[in-house]
C-alpha cells in the first residue's frame, strides 16, 4: 500500500509530464547521473569530459586511455591525441549501457574552421567506437556549427553514415544551413544566448515565453517544422527549468543533472508549447544560403557571432586542459618528478 502513493507522485512531477511530448536527454559525463534520471540519450562535451575525468570514480577510464596511447606510441603529442579520444570513447561506451539511445562525442574544438580534419576525426571517433563494440548508429558526432563545421557534418552524413549533432548553434543562419545541410541534430543554445543578453543589454530579467532563448529556438522549431526538415532540434544550455517548460514539446530537449533534479521536484502542470502543427501556421518564409550569405547573415547577429566564437575558445580551454592533466600524468616520470 506504502508504494502507491510514492508512485503516483512520481507520476505527476514535471520530468515524466515533459517525457510525455519531448525526448529527454542528459547533458552530463557522469553515469551515476543517467542511472538516476533515466534519459533516452546523452551528451557530453569536453568540459564534461574534463569535470568527470577528475572524479575519483572514473580513474580506471583514465589509466585506460592512458595506457592505450601508450601502446600506440608515436610522439608525445600523438600519444596525448590518441589518449583523449579513446578517453571520450570509453565515456560514451559506458554511458551506453545505461540509456536506450545515443551518445554524442564531440569532435576537437581546434578543429572548428578545418573540415576535412573534422571528418578525419570523426571517422577515427567512430572507429574506436567500433572497436570497443558500439555501432555508429549509437553514436552522434557534435561539431561546432561553423561553416566549415556544417560541411563537415554533410559530408560525414552523406558519404560515410555517421550521424552528427551540430552544437554551438546560436543564430538562424546556422540552423537554417545545418538544415540544408541534412544533418541528423542540432543543438541550439538557450542559456549562453540569455546570458548575452543579461550582459549587453540593460533588460537583466526575462519572463519564460520572452527569454531571447527560448525565442531562438521557436523560431528555428517552427522553421523546421513548417518548411518540413527532418533534423531533430535539441534544445541545450539551460539556466533555469522555466526556460525548458516553456519549449516542452521540442524534439529534444539536453539537461544538465542539476536541472533534472529541480523537474522532479516540480509538480505544477505541464502542457505542450511548441507543436508542429502551430509551426505552419507561423509567417516564417524559406530562405537559402549559399557560404557567403550564410556568413553575411551570421555576422549580422553580433550576439551570435560573440557567442560562437567564445563557444569554440571555451572547449578550446578545456581540451587543453585534458590535454595537459594527460600529459601530466603519462609523461611525469620521464620529466623526472
Amino acid at each position: 500500500m506504502s508504494g502507491s502513493p510514492v508512485k503516483r507522485q512520481r507520476m505527476e512531477n514535471a520530468l515524466d509530464q515533459l517525457k510525455q511530448f519531448t525526448t529527454v536527454v542528459a547533458d552530463t559525463g557522469d553515469f551515476h547521473a543517467i542511472d538516476e534520471y533515466k534519459p533516452q540519450d546523452a551528451t557530453t562535451n569536453p568540459s564534461l569530459i574534463l569535470a568527470a575525468a577528475q572524479m575519483p570514480t572514473y580513474q580506471e577510464l583514465v589509466e585506460e586511455a592512458i595506457a592505450y596511447g601508450r601502446k600506440l606510441g608515436g610522439s608525445q603529442e600523438e600519444q596525448i591525441t590518441n589518449a583523449i579520444d579513446k578517453l571520450f570513447v570509453l565515456f560514451g561506451a559506458e554511458i551506453l549501457k545505461k540509456i536506450p539511445g545515443r551518445v554524442s562525442t564531440e569532435v576537437d574544438a581546434r578543429l572548428s574552421f578545418d573540415k576535412d580534419a573534422m571528418v578525419a576525426r570523426a571517422r577515427r571517433l567512430i572507429e574506436l567506437y567500433k572497436e570497443a563494440g558500439v555501432s555508429k548508429e549509437r553514436i552522434l558526432i557534435k561539431l561546432s556549427s561553423t561553416w566549415e563545421g556544417i560541411q563537415a557534418g554533410k559530408e560525414l552524413e552523406e558519404q560515410h553514415g555517421i550521424r552528427c549533432n551540430m552544437t554551438l548553434l546560436f543564430s538562424f543562419a546556422q540552423a537554417v544551413a545545418c538544415a540544408e545541410a541534412g544533418v541528423t541534430l542540432i543543438s541550439p543554445f538557450v542559456g549562453r544566448i540569455l546570458d548575452w543578453h543579461v550582459a549587453n543589454t540593460d533588460k537583466k530579467s526575462y519572463e519564460p515565453q520572452e527569454d531571447p532563448g527560448v525565442k531562438s529556438v521557436t523560431k528555428i522549431y517552427n522553421y523546421y517544422k513548417k518548411f518540413g526538415y527532418k533534423t531533430i532540434v535539441m534544445g541545450a544550455s539551460f539556466r533555469n527549468t522555466g526556460e525548458i517548460k516553456a519549449l516542452a514539446g521540442c524534439d529534444f530537449l539536453t539537461i544538465s543533472p542539476q536541472l533534472l533534479g529541480e523537474l522532479v521536484k516540480d509538480h505544477s502542470k505541464l502542457t505542450p508549447v511548441l507543436s508542429a502543427k502551430a509551426a505552419q501556421a507561423s509567417d516564417l518564409e524559406k530562405i537559402q544560403l549559399d557560404e557567403k550569405a550564410f556568413r553575411w547573415l551570421h555576422n549580422e547577429d553580433r550576439m551570435a557571432v560573440e557567442k560562437l566564437s567564445d563557444g569554440i575558445r571555451r572547449f578550446a580551454t578545456d581540451a587543453v586542459k585534458l590535454e595537459r592533466m594527460l600529459r601530466e600524468r603519462m609523461f611525469s616520470a620521464e620529466n623526472g618528478k
